[in-house]
């Protein structure tokens, strides 16, 4: 049977059906989660996707932090769902304390729309489970605020316990050690700038955010007992 996917809609959400299109084309079902729901039951994995919750006031996520979906996400991934959270996501996820630091605006104060080039940097995580550290991918950004910032205490607990996700090759916006994703302790939890459902076909430019996809809904197929959609069309 296939993953089904929740995907997070708030006030301002304006990436969901592109994670629908991308996720279905590998095999998954997907169905919208509106930001009243209090529960995610039936679903196998969970994607916040990018756009403007609650229209970025006071903060990228700030306000999405404390609406009923958000409380049911936290209960999922404590449960070890498998969440992933793009851009926007991201920053909800930091908000709502399911990941350390915070995303803040970039150095230059410059809104970044370009395909840049990114690097795996742990395999331990949903969504480069299988990937070898090194694996260089083309993926976009598109965002404001995701320069990664965080303390030098949780820095080196990311580093010591293999949880930065994905680094920039390239310095692309003042993150710190150029981090462009990271996952919590577990690994269940994801969040990361670029959007990898916008590098899931050719008439795109790239198809290696499949790559990423793909690995996330394999950890989906798990959780809902299924088995691999690594042969999924697309992969």
């Amino acid at each position: 049977m296939a993953p089904r996917i929740g995907v997070v809609v708030y006030p301002g959400t304006n990436c969901e059906h592109d994670v629908v299109r991308a996720v279905e084309q590998l095999g998954a079902s997907a169905g919208l989660v509106w930001h009243t729901t209090p529960s995610l039951a039936g679903y196998d994995a969970v994607v916040l996707p990018g756009g403007f919750a609650h229209g970025d006031y006071l903060r990228p996520g700030a306000l999405a932090r404390f609406a009923p979906v958000t409380a049911a996400v936290a209960e999922f991934a404590a449960a070890g769902g498998p969440v992933v959270g793009i851009c926007n996501g991201f920053q909800v996820l930091t908000e709502a304390g399911l990941l350390p630091g915070a995303l803040q605006k970039n150095r230059g104060l410059r809104f970044i729309c370009e395909t840049v080039e990114i690097e795996v940097s742990s395999a331990g995580s949903v969504l480069t489970a299988g990937m070898a550290p090194g694996t260089r991918l083309r993926i976009p950004i598109n965002h404001f605020e995701g320069n990664y910032t965080c303390d030098g205490q949780t820095l080196a607990e990311l580093r010591g316990q293999d949880r930065i996700v994905v680094r920039y090759v390239d310095e692309v916006n003042g993150s710190i050690d150029r981090i462009a994703g990271i996952c919590n302790s577990g690994g269940n939890v994801v969040g990361l700038m670029p959007h990898p459902e916008r590098a899931s076909d050719p008439l795109l430019g790239s198809e290696d955010g499949n790559a990423l996809l793909g690995a996330f809904l394999d950890a989906a197929s798990r959780a809902s007992g299924g088995s691999s959609l690594a042969g999924a069309p697309g992969r």
